[in-house]
């Protein structure tokens, strides 16, 4: 499915009409600047991978592999908000509840199924919700199952490590990077 030209995003930005597109292009641009914060973890030995297929019309935004485990991270931009993280959802400016942390364990059960099939051995997978452009992150006290970052706080995974060998880290990363693999999930 293709989008709106750009002249043809231009046009509906000079008549301010918002098109069922933005909130992709939105999500794209938010995915975009996470991706570079995670390309500088490379300089730690990090692995990364983005825009995984997840075989159901989706993908894994980005996938971070390295010493320190295995990250499955989402994206999410919400330009000036204000986002309340709990155990299943998210509220951005207090509004309706997202699912966002329900959604980024579930993927995340994927990654591993999926890596675990062809590793064999097992590779656990930890999810991360990382917000782009907000005003403010909040969390509930009892949220600890999924990592919670604003766009420049990803830096954190960077020096982590004690969760695989360097010959486990080769093995997953090899696994991970063919395309394939993530459509049978």
């Amino acid at each position: 499915m293709r989008g709106p030209s750009a002249m043809a995003r231009l046009w509906s930005k000079v008549r301010r009409q918002s098109t069922d597109w933005d909130p992709y292009y939105s999500g794209l641009v938010g995915e975009r600047r996470v991706g570079r914060e995670l390309e500088r973890l490379r300089s730690q030995g990090w692995h990364v991978l983005h825009g995984l297929p997840n075989g159901k019309g989706g993908d894994i935004d980005h996938l971070l592999i390295g010493a320190g485990g295995v990250f499955n991270v989402n994206s999410k931009r919400h330009p000036g908000a204000s986002v309340w993280v709990g155990d299943t959802m998210a509220k951005v400016n207090h509004g309706k509840p997202y699912p966002y942390a329900v959604a980024a364990k579930a993927e995340a059960g994927a990654v591993r199924a999926v890596l675990e099939r062809y590793c064999g051995f097992p590779v656990p997978v930890e999810p991360v919700l990382v917000f782009v452009d907000v005003a403010s992150v909040d969390r509930a006290a009892t949220q600890y199952t999924v990592r919670i970052y604003e766009e420049r706080q990803v830096s954190a995974l960077g020096p982590l490590t004690g969760a695989f060998a360097p010959e486990q880290v080769a093995q997953i990363y090899q696994v991970a990077r063919h395309r394939r693999v993530w459509m049978r999930t």
